[in-house]
């Protein structure tokens, strides 16, 4: 299948949420073997118009990204030329969306709008306005299918497809040691590590440890409450990890607390349960964390610091694991599946009209 991915900005522009998710879609599609090609603007050496990096072609529209009017001018021609079987535009900006729908409508190929939502979704007239142009909208979970509601986008339109993790790559790595708690997440004004430090202090008087992976602006602050607390012989802060030796900390731990008061997916927990720990998320309205908990035996939902104290240690009672067969659905493979399954259902559809 070939399939135009539209995104002004890429990874290789900024390093964002929104970015490194599409860039993820079209890796896993890639690696299935179908014809990606991403539209965007150039970021790449030299004069090419075309960019090969791992299974991913990209396609400058523009020379830069001082040149959006040139790009959202030439992008519907662009599309029409490359006669795609899927066009899959990203939300930001939203005007090219509307650039992309005009681009479907000549090409004769259905339109998948992509709507992340980190940082949340501005209510303009350009977010409004984009809503009613794709075939599909894909957000990454339920929170972010209100927000666009919220919008007016129909929600028979709106489906919602995670982030997807590798679990091949969980059973390939080695548990690290064993600790009790552990939690991962950039240490900035969202991480709301104080819930879960006021929580353990609640259990000062339990025998445990916590393991605080990650770094940012807010670190020192963090240390020094748990230095407050009189705890900071049984926290450590081993600051940031790479993926796999994240993966080996999330085997060796018992429970994964999540209580960040921001989160459209929370990624880092998909993979510490799949891993194998006890969910326990603080709720928040805008962190779509127990979402990934709802309806399951080895999840809690905490609404304060006694409640999260209290789900500490009824966590104690349950088996500890390494790998949880029931984030399967979560994996590369699965994740792909769905989208595929969705392009062909759109591309029969849009075969009829």
């Amino acid at each position: 299948m070939r399939i135009a991915f539209v995104s002004f900005e890429t990874v290789h522009h900024r390093d964002t949420e929104t970015n490194q998710r599409f860039r993820t879609v079209c890796e896993i599609l890639a690696e299935r073997g179908h014809d990606v090609h991403w539209y965007c603007a150039g970021f790449w050496a030299g004069e090419e118009s075309t960019y090969e990096y791992e299974g991913i072609t990209y396609h400058a529209v523009a020379t830069g990204t001082e040149a959006r009017t040139s790009f959202l001018l030439r992008l519907p021609f662009v599309l029409a030329a490359a006669s795609p079987d899927v066009i899959h535009v990203g939300a930001r900006p939203p005007s090219q969306v509307v650039a992309a729908r005009w681009g479907a409508t000549m090409a004769r190929a259905p339109l998948v709008l992509e709507w992340y939502g980190d940082g949340g979704i501005d209510d303009t007239r350009w977010t409004r306005f984009a809503t009613g142009r794709p075939d599909r909208i894909v957000t990454p979970s339920e929170l972010v299918g209100t927000w666009v509601r919220e919008l007016g986008a129909d929600g028979d339109v709106i489906e919602t497809i995670p982030n997807p993790i590798d679990c091949d790559r969980i059973r390939d790595v080695e548990p690290s040691e064993d600790v009790d708690v552990i939690y991962a997440r950039r240490l900035d004004e969202g991480a709301n590590l104080e819930s879960l430090l006021l929580g353990l202090a609640e259990l000062r008087d339990r025998d445990w440890r916590a393991t605080v992976v990650g770094d940012g602006p807010e670190r020192d602050a963090y240390e020094g409450l748990a230095s407050d607390l009189r705890i900071e012989d049984r926290v450590t802060f081993v600051g940031d990890l790479d993926l796999e030796e994240r993966i080996a900390a999330y085997r060796g731990a018992h429970v994964f607390a999540q209580t960040a008061d921001h989160c459209v997916f929370p990624t880092e927990m998909l993979w510490a349960l799949a891993a194998g720990c006890v969910g326990i998320v603080e709720y928040h309205a805008n962190s779509s964390a127990h979402e990934l908990v709802e309806g399951w035996d080895r999840g809690f939902r905490t609404t304060s610091e006694d409640e999260l104290a209290a789900a500490i240690l009824d966590a104690g009672d349950l088996e500890h694991r390494t790998y949880d067969e029931a984030f399967a659905d979560y994996d590369r493979s699965a994740v792909a599946d769905r989208y595929l399954e969705r392009y062909r259902t759109l591309r029969d559809e849009h075969g009829v009209l």
